[in-house]
């Protein structure tokens, strides 16, 4: 079967689902964000893409600080919510239970299984998007979500949004072992 062109206006693969936490004038702010990801181990950094028109951005620029809030699957309509409306003109934070770590000025949120609170390392000015690199500093989670010490991701139970369908999906099964499955076409390749 042939590859066919389907255009690159859009990102096509699943994007899982965060709440970005940020005190706008001293008052905590949380924004619904897919495009985020790790992007260096040591120091571990975490990048966010925001769109420039953003009411958070500014926060993030004024404080230097922000937080990365993985929700469960059963926030997801709150999570939705918290990307449909500005914090400009309506105050999200109320929908949740906020607590500030080592930071100080990173709010994230109690209900959220796995918290990251993060101090801005770099801006990327980009065509339309502003990217914010930050340094993980600290990361926080109920004990509830852990196996042996480490976030467990069956238990979190985050979600993906799903492009060009708009939806939300949750994450399927074990597909089995990384760096690991692997390794029997590395015997066969020798």
């Amino acid at each position: 079967m042939e590859k066919i062109e389907i255009g690159a206006e859009r990102a096509y693969y699943p994007m899982p689902c965060s709440l970005v936490g940020v005190n706008v004038e001293g008052k905590p702010n949380y924004l619904t964000v897919a495009w985020f990801s790790m992007v260096n181990p040591k120091p571990a950094y975490v990048m966010i893409a925001l769109n420039k028109a953003h009411y958070s951005n500014a926060g993030i620029r004024d404080n230097g600080t922000f937080s990365v809030n993985i929700p469960s699957s059963a926030m997801a309509e709150v999570s939705d919510y918290c990307g449909l409306v500005s914090g400009k003109t309506h105050d999200k934070a109320v929908l949740f239970e906020t607590f500030y770590g080592k930071l100080k000025t990173a709010p994230m949120i109690k209900e959220c299984p796995f918290n990251a609170e993060c101090k801005l390392v770099q801006t990327v000015d980009l065509p339309v998007d502003e990217l914010f690199i930050g340094e993980i500093v600290a990361t926080y989670s109920d004990e509830r979500f852990l196996t042996g010490d480490v976030p467990d991701l069956r238990k979190i139970n985050p979600f993906v949004l799903a492009m060009p369908e708009r939806k939300y999906l949750g994450l399927g099964g074990e597909v089995g072992p990384a760096w690991e499955m692997g390794k029997k076409l590395i015997k066969k390749d020798t």
